[in-house]
């Protein structure tokens, strides 16, 4: 009954059946630290399905699509050599859609020597007053303080050259909120901006459909690393037992950290097995696993999950400091302008054939629009010692 499912289990990742298991696979070292794999993409073409996803959901053309992908890939190569180019005047660096190109910020003392070698790199440039480095500082000094419910998360947006402070509709004058938006300030340059509602976590209880079970929380597979896969710290406590979309046994979490982080992984066993791929869920075709090289801000994205399947989007900001609606603080989160919903916890965010993260929470839902954040793979990888399975 697995083989003839494939298309349709509920493991909105990656734990696929035995008739996939043809696909290669590329192990790298489990003891090394994740670093930038050189994606192949520009080899091989989008899939006929993504590339409608992007006309959907960005209202471009087939062509546009073709091309803001490959734009997407040149800047996502660059962006290490720019960053090392810019040096500590560094202030940041976001793909510009409008323009398909990287841009890259530098501070106002940055020397002649250090623009013409950032410009090199083919990135365009900014200048802004705050280096990245004096903005994580400010930003770390935020995350010691303690954040009061209507303060929604916080992030370094570095477009903007400033930390900035959600707050949740109708809070901003809130008491504790202005406290925490005054000490906010303190530690640096600080922007507040309203969002419409708090976040919460994407996981749900047992309810129909095609998910991964422990317990009664149903939630989504993120991606097959070598032994198993991983998804979101929320959905299950190491040693929970793990079930599929027909009950039967998976494996068990052997890591899992929530809050401060939102991630896990899962061993798994039992005649199931993995393979490089997350499912399409028919809106686009099963796409492979190539790598997992950072998108940078402005990048699209897309989110597979077991309530509302695939959707895109794009990449708003790297290390975010989400503080959800039940008070769990979470750490380095991506903020992603994709939408998702309850049992969705813990699925697959892609860009491209490059794996990003596994989806943590966020806010509304796929009918009126919303906002959701993902933790990033690479940190689960490289906490665990995991190996990210790749086509």
């Amino acid at each position: 009954m697995r083989r003839t499912r494939l298309r349709h289990l509920g493991l909105a990742g990656l734990l696929v059946l035995g008739s996939l298991s043809a696909v290669g696979t590329l192990p790298a070292s489990a003891a090394e630290a994740p670093s930038p794999s050189p994606s192949s993409s520009a080899e091989q073409p989008a899939s006929a399905g993504l590339l409608d996803a992007m006309q959907r959901d960005f209202g471009l053309t087939r062509a546009e699509a073709e091309d803001r992908l490959a734009a997407e890939r040149d800047a996502t190569d660059l962006e290490p050599a720019a960053r090392r180019a810019a040096g500590k005047a560094f202030g940041g660096s976001w793909f510009d859609a409008d323009a398909g190109k990287l841009t890259v910020a530098v501070t106002s003392d940055a020397t002649p020597s250090t623009l013409r070698a950032v410009r090199a790199t083919g990135a365009e440039i900014r200048t802004v007053e705050h280096s990245a480095q004096q903005l994580d500082a400010a930003k770390a000094r935020v995350d010691r303080l303690d954040a009061p419910a209507g303060v929604s998360s916080w992030h370094v947006d570095q477009k903007a050259g400033a930390l900035v402070v959600d707050v949740v509709e109708g809070q901003r004058a809130d008491n504790d909120v202005q406290s925490f938006v005054k000490q906010a300030r303190e530690s640096g340059p600080v922007t507040v901006r309203t969002v419409p509602s708090a976040p919460q976590t994407f996981a749900a209880g047992t309810v129909g459909g095609d998910p991964y079970y422990t317990g009664n929380v149903r939630c989504s597979i993120g991606f097959s690393v070598h032994g198993g896969f991983v998804t979101a710290g929320h959905c299950g406590q190491a040693g929970a037992s793990v079930s599929g979309w027909d009950r039967s046994y998976i494996g068990t979490f052997q890591g899992s950290s929530f809050p401060d982080n939102d991630y896990a992984w899962v061993s798994v066993g039992s005649g199931w097995w993995t393979v490089p791929v997350v499912l399409g869920w028919g809106t686009v075709s099963d796409q492979l696993v190539r790598g997992s090289n950072v998108a940078p801000v402005g990048a699209s994205i897309c989110r597979s999950g077991s309530t509302t399947h695939w959707h895109c989007g794009t990449v708003l900001a790297h290390n975010q400091t989400v503080n959800y609606s039940d008070g769990a603080v979470v750490h380095q989160l991506t903020k992603t302008s994709v939408c998702a919903e309850g049992g969705d916890s813990g699925g697959s965010f892609i860009s491209g054939d490059q794996a990003q993260g596994v989806t943590s929470g966020g806010w509304g839902n796929c009918s009126s629009g919303g906002e959701t954040w993902y933790q990033p793979v690479n940190e689960i990888l490289n906490r665990y010692g995991l190996t990210l399975q790749t086509a």
